[in-house]
């Protein structure tokens, strides 16, 4: 039986790829930009802009640098490739992301090298980079975003693993700077609280994604999406039985299933109204007594069928 060339399929699938990346970076499918919100109220770009990219806005923030070096050169993207270490990103499609956002313009030289200069909607983009860096909030929202989510890809069955090694991803770099040791600690304290990932004793220490994690990753959202999740209000056992399952309390959160139309805060308004005219009405003092009694305990723990029974009492004979 022939031997199957592994490596030969997996070349050709990756050109597959690359042409179809090519195809489109030439017919782009045009959407809307969409940004987060920061801790300061401003607004920090979304995963889908160059500025929100790890990679894209550490080539910028690299352009932004060879340019102050050389202001009216173009600069070959390869350097940064190599420079950068970064042997799975192809340099003329980072220059081709660019150029369609608006951000460079790409040389059409018969070299094939993808040389670019900065445009002015690039030099303000580097602007817009270099003051989101030195969001604290934003950096750590997104350490937290971007270790879950590697965590997830790279060890989803719940294998433990060093969380150092994420630093030396494409991913560990905000804004265009690198995620500090300190902040990646930050970012895993916090996940383990809220119990999406769970330490590990070992040496080194490791970490491991929990149920809640992945159940987190599979929506789609943020972490902090996860952990503002709203809960369900407190309710209280103050129940009023002929009235249909309806539930009287403080609660924030409170669905009335209340066929009838009864409006539950209408019982509360009359205990209150008997207590106060009760001494007004002709009627013997033993029941007069009995009539407030029950209106101090109808608005907490009572069924109201004492409170029907009172306040039927409390009309005046004919």
């Amino acid at each position: 039986m022939a031997r199957i060339n592994h490596s030969a399929i997996d070349k050709h699938l990756k050109d597959i790829a690359k042409t179809y990346e090519r195809a489109a970076k030439r017919n782009p499918i045009r959407v809307p930009i969409q940004t987060e919100a920061t801790g300061a109220g401003g607004t920090m770009p979304g995963r889908d802009t160059a500025e929100g990219d790890p990679v894209l806005a550490r080539l910028l923030m690299w352009l932004d640098e060879q340019a102050q070096q050389n202001p009216s050169h173009y600069i070959d993207v390869t350097r940064f490739v190599e420079e950068q270490q970064l042997p799975d990103e192809d340099p003329a499609v980072l220059a081709f992301e660019l150029e369609q956002r608006d951000l460079v313009r790409v040389a059409r030289s018969m070299g094939g090298t993808p040389d670019v200069h900065l445009t002015d909607a690039g030099r303000a983009a580097i602007h817009r980079l270099k003051k989101l860096r030195l969001d604290r909030a934003a950096r750590l929202r997104y350490t937290m975003d971007a270790f879950h989510r590697w965590l997830f890809d790279t060890v989803g069955d719940q294998k433990p693993i060093n969380p150092v090694l994420f630093l030396a991803t494409p991913a560990s770099y905000f804004a265009g700077s690198e995620i500090t040791g300190t902040e990646l600690h930050e970012a895993l304290a916090y996940l383990g609280e809220h119990k999406l990932i769970e330490h590990i004793d070992t040496e080194p220490p490791t970490v491991a994604i929990t149920p809640q994690g992945v159940s987190c990753a599979l929506t789609g959202g943020s972490v902090q999406d996860q952990v503002n999740q709203p809960r369900p209000g407190a309710t209280y056992n103050n129940f009023m039985p002929n009235a249909k399952g309806v539930i009287i309390g403080e609660q924030q959160h409170f669905t009335q299933n209340n066929a009838d139309g009864v409006d539950p805060t209408l019982f509360v308004q009359l205990a209150g109204y008997v207590g106060q005219v009760s001494s007004t009405l002709d009627m013997p003092e033993a029941d007069r007594v009995e009539l407030e009694r029950v209106a101090r305990i109808s608005t907490t723990r009572r069924p109201p069928r004492t409170l029907r029974r009172a306040a039927c009492a409390s009309s005046p004979p004919r």
